[in-house]
């Protein structure tokens, strides 16, 4: 992580490392693991910067024992130590790559990133801390720098199997009449596709809002005016809560094939086939076996951590159920950004009170709803999430507060490690940055379980074959 921070975080760089070091030395402690007093130097002097002697020497103390014990440490701490590892078989690029949730589903069915675009930085540390690809793999930066400076990058785009990505697109409202290509706001999906058309990979899928059906016949005609005749191309409307995810969230897909056995259309058929008649994953199973939390009321306390109100990392014996079997391909002994934030009493005292299912007009909270006077604006302000149902859509907004995702049992907004359940991200998933960053990123994701039921529909028709 060093060399990642020392490239992308210039300006924290300092602030990065002591809290790296906090990390290591934490999961050291619990993991009974004693750091070595002697040791080599691991880093090269220019990644000291502003650090001072104690902090340099502990901070290659650290990792050298990690290199040193890299057989007994856990899976966890091993994500700690530098990334060396490229598998080019079944290729894929990922472009608005955020922390990765579409990655991971494609991940998760047999691709291999090998190349990853991401402007945000406090975004990509989750990507990159989570995977083994190595740091001249990443372009953390404007995706339109990349398309123009395309030919000092292009050895990293031979012979791509998959290209995916959601880019950010505000111009696909149905009252917007111009031409979307045409639409400043859409700049980022004009570069999407402009890069797609450089790569030429065997299939992609683009992932977007669901005002993007509103402009179907267009977008396909600006795939294939960009990318020519030769991808077969169609656009789908999924809800992840048709293939066993416990959330109502809809989202776009564009998929294409360039491969002549295959077309866009079959995929999709194929994808269809994976829906079930009746979510049997209901909110209440992603939240099981999650130790409970107590309401956060100390401000101003970005640091504390304790048994009430949760930990970055937890030594915790989760039991075993079937939505863990679900979203987890592998066990871990650490529960990850379970931890609770803020909240003053008036919202702790309207948590309490709430009801399963209601929200800001319910009559047990009249007396004390802050927006009396507004609530035709502010009905959903407050929202208590019932555990009988799929959660609602998990959304970035929840990095500002989580009022409309109250917990349906504890008086408190959801944890990440909660609403990154619902998103079906597995538990060994650790979000790195700051704590409300972690609810940006996880709202941001599409649903790694929706993800690998794309990716896997695709993998299939792969197989061992190069063109």
């Amino acid at each position: 992580m060093v060399e990642f921070y020392y490239s992308f975080f210039p300006k924290n760089y300092k602030a990065k490392i002591l809290q790296l070091i906090v990390d290591i030395e934490k999961l050291l402690n619990i993991e009974n693991i004693n750091v070595y007093t002697e040791y080599n130097m691991i880093y090269d002097e220019k990644y000291n910067l502003n650090l001072n002697d104690k902090q340099w020497q502990r901070l290659n103390q650290l990792i050298y024992t990690l290199n040193e014990k890299r057989e007994i440490i856990s899976s966890t701490l091993l994500k700690f130590i530098n990334k060396t590892k490229l598998n080019k078989k079944f290729s894929f690029v990922d472009t608005f790559a955020g922390c990765g949730g579409l990655s991971l589903g494609m991940e998760n069915v047999g691709f291999n990133p090998v190349f990853v675009n991401e402007i945000e930085p406090k975004f990509l540390e989750s990507y990159y801390f989570n995977r083994e690809l190595p740091l001249e793999n990443y372009f953390c930066d404007d995706i339109k720098k990349l398309v123009k400076n395309f030919n000092n990058y292009k050895h990293h785009f031979q012979n791509i199997d998959l290209y995916i990505g959601g880019p950010p697109c505000q111009g696909f409202s149905m009252a917007n009449r111009q031409p979307i290509l045409d639409d400043p706001r859409n700049e980022l999906y004009k570069y999407y596709l402009e890069l797609l058309h450089l790569i030429q990979p065997k299939f992609f899928i683009m992932e977007n809002v669901k005002g993007m059906m509103n402009k179907s016949d267009e977008i396909k005609n600006d795939f294939h005016k960009k990318v020519g005749e030769n991808y077969s191309i169609e656009i789908i409307l999924l809800n992840a809560k048709d293939f066993n995810i416990p959330q109502n969230r809809e989202r776009v897909f564009v998929i294409g094939s360039r491969l002549e056995h295959i077309s866009a259309s079959e995929i999709i058929k194929d994808i269809l086939k994976e829906k079930i008649t009746t979510t049997s994953f209901k909110l209440k199973d992603a939240l099981k076996s999650l130790p409970p939390l107590e309401p956060k009321k100390i401000k101003n306390a970005s640091k504390l951590e304790n048994d009430s109100i949760g930990y970055k990392f937890r030594k915790y014996a989760m039991p075993k159920t079937q939505y863990m079997k679900f979203i987890n391909s592998k066990e871990t002994n650490y529960l990850c950004n379970h931890i609770n934030r803020y909240n003053n009493e008036r919202d702790v005292e309207i948590y309490s009170r709430l009801p399963q299912g209601a929200n800001s007009l319910h009559e047990s909270i009249e007396d004390i709803m802050p927006y009396k006077s507004r609530n035709h604006m502010f009905k959903d302000k407050y929202f208590k999430l019932n555990e009988k149902e799929p959660s609602k859509t998990i959304t970035s907004h929840m990095k500002y507060d989580c009022n409309m995702y109250i917990h349906p049992n504890e008086p408190r907004g959801l944890s990440p490690r909660e609403a990154a359940r619902i998103q079906t991200f597995p538990d060994d998933f650790v979000f790195m940055g700051a704590n409300n960053g972690w609810y940006a990123q996880i709202g941001n994701a599409v649903p790694v379980k929706l993800a690998e039921v794309i990716g896997r529909n695709i993998m299939k028709h792969l197989g061992d074959s190069n063109e």
